[in-house]
């Protein structure tokens, strides 16, 4: 695989019509420094310097795709909130469509992260995350049956947006769909073309130990094409009808893992819409990845971060892809 070809599989998935639908997040990050501890506790002062917002959650995942030059609809639940209208600010400046659905008895969830010296000292989160129902659920179907889409992703954070009849209405409509997954929901995934669960989920989700044993009986009970198991340091472990392959981690150095999941789950979808290979997706999953756990707090990872990424760390000739 040479810059040629990272060029014509992400030239492919320009202007792809793909779904996100899922738990919206907005994250907003506290920048500030400690230079003393409170005299009331034994705990840090910070001295605020700056505050930023950035979508989080299938937000972020939209946030990648668009990056990649996919044509993005991102579909959920706001409140009628400040934070909800910061959301829907967002996908108005990044133009990434908008199915966003209010819902006036909810709140928009919320995560505030304070930082110092780039590291998190605590997170504070504002969330409703009973399950959806009645018109929203009504609105956010119809959402998905309304629209062209050449593919489905579902972001679940347990926030209460997936839910068994949405999964349900994914089925119906026959298009390939992938799942980033929460071992209490798993019952929601049966027939996904694929899912990402990192280690920890695949041992809840299968009650075995052994990660790569355990994918394979996710495999097997949800009927669920190909598991691609996020493993952190350890890379990315496919595994499919015909076997497993492990793909080594690209990261240089890690600053925040937060994110780093969407990114996965964005680049992986969005190169099954091309006549990539599956090393040629999970090699490029792994690079940006690399790229994400790089960077503070959510971001959006462009393709020309991972075509230099690749060339930088030799990692074209190294692949054998």
């Amino acid at each position: 695989m040479d810059r040629g070809r990272i060029e014509h599989l992400f030239g492919a998935i320009r202007n792809k019509r793909v779904l996100v639908i899922g738990d919206i997040i907005l994250d907003k990050y506290v920048f500030g420094k400690v230079e003393r501890i409170s005299p009331e506790a034994p705990v840090p002062v910070v001295e605020v310097e700056r505050e930023e917002y950035r979508l989080g959650g299938a937000g972020n995942v939209a946030g990648n795709l668009k990056a990649l030059g996919v044509d993005v609809y991102l579909c959920g639940v706001v409140g009628n909130d400040r934070e909800g209208e910061l959301i829907k600010d967002f996908l108005r400046k990044e133009g990434i469509k908008d199915l966003t659905v209010k819902d006036e008895k909810r709140r928009t969830t919320l995560k505030t992260r304070i930082v110092s010296m780039s590291q998190q000292l605590i997170r504070i989160d504002r969330e409703d995350v009973g399950h959806i129902r009645g018109d929203v659920l009504k609105t956010i179907i119809d959402y998905l049956n309304s629209y062209d889409f050449e593919y489905v992703i579902v972001s679940d954070y347990a926030k209460g947006v997936v839910v068994g009849e949405l999964t349900s209405a994914i089925r119906s409509k026959g298009i390939r769909w992938s799942v980033d997954p929460k071992p209490k929901n798993m019952r929601f995934y049966g027939g996904a073309t694929l899912i990402t669960p990192n280690e920890k989920e695949v041992r809840e989700m299968s009650g075995v130990e052994d990660v790569i044993e355990g994918a394979f009986i996710l495999r097997e009970e949800l009927g669920v094409d190909t598991i691609a198991v996020t493993r952190g340091a350890k890379g990315i472990t496919l595994v499919r009808e015909e076997g497993f392959k492990n793909f080594p981690a690209r990261a240089k150095q890690v600053f925040d893992v937060t994110g780093a999941g969407d990114t996965v789950i964005a680049v992986m979808s969005s190169l099954m819409l091309t006549d990539a290979s599956w090393d040629e997706i999970c090699t490029l999953a792994n690079i940006a990845a690399g790229i994400s756990v790089g960077k503070l707090g959510t971001s959006p990872v462009m393709p020309e971060e991972i075509i230099s990424y690749a060339e930088e760390g030799e990692i074209l000739r190294e692949s054998g892809v």
